[in-house]
C-alpha cells in the first residue's frame, strides 16, 4: 500500500503523484461512500444489453465530494453513486483526495457494468488550477483552489487584459498563473497549467496538455475566435497554456494499467470536460436560446442560452461558449443561505403550505446574508433588507419568496439589457426547486413557465458529454 504523498509548500520542488493506481489507508478513511450507490432496473444485462448496449460514465469533482452518473445513449440513468471527502483544512492534501476519490468512483461503479462504458467524462470546479512538469506528471506546487484569490496578481493582469474581462479578479486561473510564475524561483521550463478536470482525465488517459474551452475562459482562452489572444501570448508565460478542445472532445484510449485494474473495454476513450456548473447546467437538457436554468441553493444562480456572448466584470457576468451558442451566466448573494437563518426545513415547509402564490407579497425586502451584493446589482457594501416584519409568519415568508423572485426577474432582464437572448422558460435545480409554492411564484413574478428540471446533478450533465465524444469516435 502506498504512503501517503506529502506535497510540497506552493512554490518548493515537486513531489511524485504519477502512482495512480495505489490508495492511500489514511485517505481511504477519509473519503465516505454512500448508499446513493445503485444499479437501476435499466441496467439488467439480458442479452439485447449485451448485444446492442453502450454506456456513458460523468464523473463530477465538487467541493465536497464526488459523484458519478452512468448512462446509455437514451439518457437513462443504470447507475450512480456518491462519495465524500470528509473532513478538511488547510493541510488538506487536495490533489491525492482527488485522485483517490476518482479511483474510489470507478471502483463504486457495477463489475457487470464496466465493459459496457465506451467513453468518460470529467467536471470539476472552475478556476482549480494546477501546475505540472510535463516530462513527469509531478506537480510542481499545491494545487489552487477554485475560491483562492492572488490579489498579489491582479494589478498585473488587469494591466494586460481588456477592461473587464473575465480574468480580471484574483480569483482568476490566470491571477493564479501569474502569482505562481511570479514566485517561484526553481526552474519553470517544463511546466504546463491544468485544471483540476484535466489533470483527473490526464490520469485516465496520460496525455498532458489538453482541456476544454469552458475551463480554459477563466485563463484568458477566447471562445469567439477559438484561441488564445495575442495580449495573452506575447507573455513569458504563454507556453504553460495547454491545448483548447470543445467540451467532450474525444482525446485518447483508457490508459492499459487502468483499463485491466478495473475491468474497462479496450475501446473505452476518455474525453474533454467542462466545470461543475457547466455540467449541472448540460444536466438539464436545455438546447435552444432563451431557455434558462435558475439555481436555488445557498445563493441565486442563473445561467441563460443566447445567441449573442456578453461579459461584464462589474456584476460577474460572462459567457460560456456551448457549440454555436452561448450560456450566459451571473450569480446573486441571495438564495436559501437567508431563509436558513431565519427558518428550519420544517418550518418552510409548513408555511410555504400556507402561502397563496397567486397573490403578490406588498413587502418589499432585498434578502442577503450579509452586506454586500454583486449580481443584478453591483454593490458590495449593500445592506441586507427584511423588515419590517410582520407578526405573521406566512406574510414573512411569503414576502421574502417574492423579493427573491423579484431579484431574479430582475437578473434575467440585465442580461436582457446587456444583449442576451430574453428568457422564455426557466427550469429549475438546487433545493429550492422543491419548494411548489415559490415555484408559481416565480412563474407569476418572471411572467415565463418555470419548470422543476428532472437531472439537475453535474455527474449527468458530465455523462452527456462522455455520449456526445462516444459519437464523435464513430
Amino acid at each position: 500500500m502506498a504512503a501517503l504523498v506529502h506535497l510540497p509548500a506552493r512554490h518548493s520542488g515537486p513531489p511524485c503523484i504519477h502512482g495512480v493506481c495505489y490508495f492511500s489507508r489514511r485517505f481511504i478513511s477519509r473519503i465516505k461512500r454512500h448508499n446513493l450507490v445503485r444499479m437501476s432496473s435499466k441496467g439488467c444485462l439480458d442479452a439485447q444489453f449485451q448485444g446492442s448496449k453502450r454506456l456513458y460514465l460523468g464523473i463530477d469533482l465538487g467541493t465536497s465530494g464526488a459523484r458519478y452518473a452512468l448512462i446509455d445513449k437514451q439518457g437513462i440513468v443504470h447507475s450512480e453513486g456518491k462519495r465524500t471527502y470528509g473532513q478538511t483544512d488547510v493541510a488538506t492534501n487536495w490533489a491525492t483526495l482527488w485522485k483517490e476519490t476518482l479511483l474510489l468512483l470507478l471502483e463504486d461503479l457495477p463489475p457487470t457494468l464496466r465493459p459496457y462504458i465506451s467513453s468518460i467524462s470529467i467536471d470539476g470546479t472552475s478556476a482549480t488550477t494546477l501546475i505540472i512538469d510535463s516530462n513527469t506528471g509531478e506537480l510542481l506546487c499545491k494545487p489552487f483552489l477554485y475560491n483562492e484569490s492572488c490579489p498579489d496578481s491582479l494589478p498585473f493582469v488587469t494591466s494586460i487584459a481588456p477592461e473587464n474581462h473575465t480574468v480580471c479578479a484574483g480569483s482568476s486561473t490566470l491571477s493564479k498563473l501569474v502569482s505562481w510564475w511570479n514566485s517561484c524561483t526553481s526552474d519553470k521550463g517544463n511546466a504546463i497549467l491544468m485544471h483540476q478536470s484535466d489533470w483527473l482525465l490526464w490520469l485516465l488517459h496520460g496525455k498532458l496538455g489538453v482541456t476544454d474551452y469552458n475551463n480554459a475562459l477563466k485563463v484568458g482562452y477566447d471562445p469567439d475566435t477559438e484561441s488564445y489572444p495575442n495580449w495573452l501570448l506575447s507573455q513569458p508565460f504563454s507556453y504553460l497554456l495547454p491545448s483548447v478542445k470543445p467540451p467532450g472532445t474525444p482525446i485518447e484510449s483508457m490508459k492499459e494499467d487502468i483499463r485491466r485494474q478495473f475491468g474497462f473495454s479496450k475501446d473505452c476513450v476518455i474525453c474533454t470536460g467542462t466545470t461543475d456548473s457547466i455540467a449541472a447546467f448540460l444536466a438539464a437538457r436545455v438546447t435552444l436560446p432563451g431557455k434558462a436554468v435558475t439555481s436555488l441553493g445557498s445563493t441565486l444562480a442563473i445561467k441563460l442560452l443566447s445567441t449573442s456572448r456578453i461579459e461584464d466584470a462589474r456584476f460577474g457576468v460572462y459567457s460560456h461558449r456551448l457549440d454555436d451558442k452561448w450560456l450566459v451566466g451571473g450569480a446573486s448573494n441571495t438564495g436559501g443561505a437567508v431563509l436558513s437563518k431565519i427558518f428550519t426545513d420544517d418550518q418552510l415547509e409548513h408555511l410555504s403550505g400556507q402561502i397563496n402564490p397567486l397573490i403578490a407579497s406588498t413587502l418589499d425586502y432585498y434578502p442577503l446574508p450579509s452586506y454586500g451584493e454583486r449580481f443584478p446589482i453591483a454593490n458590495p457594501d449593500m445592506q441586507p433588507r427584511l423588515h419590517p416584519r410582520p407578526e405573521n409568519d406566512v406574510a414573512y415568508l411569503h414576502g421574502i419568496l417574492e423579493s427573491i423572485a423579484r431579484i431574479e426577474a430582475k437578473a434575467y432582464e440585465l442580461l436582457k439589457e446587456l444583449g442576451a437572448s430574453e428568457v422564455e422558460e426557466v427550469f429549475t435545480a438546487g433545493g429550492g426547486s422543491k419548494n411548489q409554492a415559490w415555484r408559481k411564484i416565480r412563474e407569476r413574478v418572471l411572467g415565463v413557465p418555470v419548470h422543476v428540471a428532472e437531472h439537475t446533478e453535474a455527474a449527468y450533465g458530465a455523462a452527456l458529454l462522455a455520449l456526445k465524444g462516444a459519437g464523435a469516435c464513430r
